[in-house]
């Protein structure tokens, strides 16, 4: 369709001339989302045209086809600027029924209300259209993003999701809403604050979330999942993550720790949905694991001492126990672990907070730590293979500890290392010292030790025969039994030792002095460090433990030696 043919039409104000036209111009790039760059010009027009056309009285059938002509061309950032105004803005969101002029009515109200059709809720799809443009020209432009913040548009759309938890009623467009509200907090940090507190957006939200999945309640904190029931429709599982995604972006930055006892509550409440989440059934497997992933992300937010509902839920004749404890949880934690790490893509976004909930959860729950570590670190029988070569959940996780991305093996190698209670040679054993090292270095362990870690047990380590029979054999830096290697200096005279030894130390001085190599070593305090370093923090520590011997062997000789001895 011509685009210069619509703007005339427009210009004109010939409703049902403009409404054809713009009917064919949607058919026509319905699907359309590059455009050329010869017509950008004359798009920009059309965009400034259709705001103001929208200003004046129109009949609903042509708002609605201007709404879906903007609607596209929106999607174009290179000519979103005529929408970006502050006067299209807020046109648009008059349509959309979240003005901050906008007088919010109940359902009742609505029906008997002699309001103009542009400024309430009774047209879904007006409002729908409306709210999908303000979506696109929000994400494409940074000005679009500072009007809706002036226009507190955000506030409109929390009282619009507030009014459809307290009817019970969800309106068609609720969707939308949800995910203009996920790209306000996503954009602007300081309306994730603004929703946070003045809106008071964690609570509404969590009862939003409530009123999506409609869970059966056996306790405050504690939401009965049949898994025999029906798996979620496709639409209540898209509006249940769009809320999730909204809560993620708003608790990014809560205090994780001492809350006060209404938060405690609330949180309590939201992790006990957050854990049916976990359980439940999409009817899409993709949309299975979306839906548990964007609960993982707002699980590993909240404060841990609120997740102990994760784990309080009674033990049933279908639930797996350990130590009478309800694993379920824990289970789909693992399984959800386990298909990630498979794929293998996007490890960083979609395998660190799960890693990080698993360790954060170990560490402070005595009974998660042991159930982890039966599934994880079983007791050693393979003594042949190494740590990182294999299918078990082990296995991938020590693969894991020399990732390229220093955010993943850290996750890791955390996780197994409280697994291992944080002790040294536990966590050698199982990952090997070559996998350990970035940790054990980081921490100041390279020596050995224990880390800081507090557990409330001290159970030993279970070794099985296998290990025992080989433990003297088995290799410290791959963690496996090596087969025996010919000694590359049989057969040499101790001058052709000494030649090889002083040609090794040359090409690492000349590497070393080319700064192709810089040599590292221990420090005393178990640290990596540069090798002088090293060596200078190795002899003040030699003079100071030659001195404490001279000082216990003879106190008196010290004191003679003073330069004034016993003066006052």
């Amino acid at each position: 369709m011509n685009v210069q043919q619509i703007l005339e039409s427009l210009d004109l104000g010939e409703q049902e001339r403009v409404q054809a036209e713009l009917v064919l111009y949607n058919k026509e790039n319905s699907e359309c989302f590059f455009f050329s760059t010869e017509e950008r010009e004359k798009r920009k027009k059309l965009s400034q045209a259709l705001i103001k056309f929208l200003a004046v009285d129109l009949q609903p059938s042509c708002q609605l086809i201007c709404l879906e002509t903007i609607r596209i061309l929106s999607r174009d950032r290179h000519t979103v600027g005529p929408l970006s105004t502050e006067e299209a803005i807020s046109t648009l969101a008059g349509y959309a029924g979240i003005n901050s002029k906008t007088e919010y009515a109940s359902p009742e109200k609505e029906q008997s209300s002699a309001s103009t059709l542009k400024f309430n809720l009774r047209d879904a799809e007006i409002n729908s259209e409306a709210v999908k443009a303000i979506c696109n020209i929000v994400y494409n432009s940074l000005a679009a993003q500072d009007h809706a913040a002036n226009l507190r548009l955000l506030s409109g759309l929390a009282v619009r999701v507030k009014l459809s938890t307290e009817t019970g009623v969800s309106p068609r467009g609720l969707f939308y809403d949800l995910r203009l509200m996920f790209l306000l907090t996503a954009l602007r940090p300081e309306l994730r604050v603004q929703l946070a507190k003045e809106d008071r957006g964690i609570a509404l939200l969590t009862d939003l979330l409530e009123n999506t999945l409609k869970p059966r309640w056996a306790d405050i904190f504690e939401v009965l999942t049949d898994k025999a029931a029906p798996p979620l429709s496709h639409d209540v599982s898209e509006r249940a993550m769009e809320i999730l995604k909204i809560l993620f972006n708003i608790t990014f930055n809560i205090n994780k720790g001492v809350v006060d006892e209404e938060d405690a509550a609330l949180y309590r409440h939201l992790a006990a949905i957050l854990r049916h989440c976990l359980l439940i059934q999409c009817e899409e497997e993709d949309r299975t694991e979306e839906l548990q992933g964007h609960a993982v992300n707002l699980l590993a937010n909240l404060p841990l001492g609120c997740l102990d509902v994760l784990l309080a839920a009674r033990v049933g004749h279908d639930t797996v126990e350990y130590l009478d404890i309800n694993m379920d949880c824990v289970v789909a934690l693992l399984g959800f672990l386990n298909r990630r790490l498979d794929r293998a893509q996007k490890l960083k976004e979609r395998v660190t907070p799960v890693l990080n909930l698993l360790t954060e959860s170990a560490r402070v729950h005595r009974e998660t730590r042991k159930f982890l570590r039966m599934k994880i670190l079983p007791p050693l029988r393979d003594v042949h293979t190494r740590p990182e070569v294999g299918s078990t959940l082990r296995n991938k996780l020590v693969r894991l500890m020399t990732h390229v991305d220093t955010d993943v093996k850290q996750c890791a190698a955390e996780l197994l290392f409280v697994l291992c209670k944080e002790n040294v040679s536990r966590f050698v054993k199982y990952t090997g010292y070559g996998n350990a090292a970035g940790l054990l270095a980081a921490r100041g362990l390279l020596a050995g030790g224990r880390g800081e870690g507090v557990y409330s047990d001290e159970e030993e380590d279970t070794d099985t025969e296998e290990y025992l029979e080989s433990r003297n054999r088995i290799n410290p830096v791959t963690g496996r039994v090596e087969m025996p290697q010919p000694n590359p200096m049989e057969g040499m005279t101790e001058e052709q030792k000494e030649m090889e030894a002083l040609k090794l130390v040359n090409m690492f001085d000349r590497l070393s002095r080319e700064q192709i190599i810089e040599p590292f070593g221990v420090t005393v305090d178990g640290r990596l460090a540069r090798l002088k370093d090293t060596m200078t923090d190795n002899a003040v520590q030699e003079l100071e433990d030659k001195e404490d011997e001279e000082e216990e062997e003879d106190p008196q000789a010290k004191l003679e030696h003073s330069e004034s001895p016993c003066e006052l």
